[in-house]
């Protein structure tokens, strides 16, 4: 975490996400979304406050999230939905084993093709 890894609150729940793990704003940075230059500067949430994305998180160590409405799975294109469950789960795994990777901030990013 920025702030020297204390932490942010979540702007959906009010509580500290304390690991990097819960970040649904270093997800976003491993998958490419948020720019290294912008990390410490944009709001931050837990995975779970964000059901929009946590949605798509399809592995037996993250129980499913739910999102309703337009942007709810159910709604959108099946192969869509595949596509970025494998995004989005890959970016997700990678989150849960940067702290035992020895990796700097800037090595956080998945590389284009999914070999990690």
């Amino acid at each position: 975490m920025a702030k020297c890894d204390e932490g942010y609150r979540c702007v959906f729940c009010g509580r500290d996400v304390e690991v990097v793990a819960e970040s649904d704003l270093y997800l976003r940075f491993v998958l490419g979304e948020v720019p290294l230059e912008l990390l410490h500067r944009m709001p931050e949430c837990h995975i779970r406050c964000n059901p929009v994305l946590a949605q798509y998180i399809v592995d037996v160590n993250f129980e499913p999230v739910i999102c309703a409405g337009p942007f709810a799975k159910s709604e959108l294109d099946p192969d869509f939905v595949a596509t970025e469950e494998q995004r989005v789960t890959r970016g997700w795994r990678r989150l849960q084993a940067i702290p035992t990777l020895g990796l700097s901030v800037p090595e956080y990013p998945l590389s284009v093709t999914p070999d990690e």
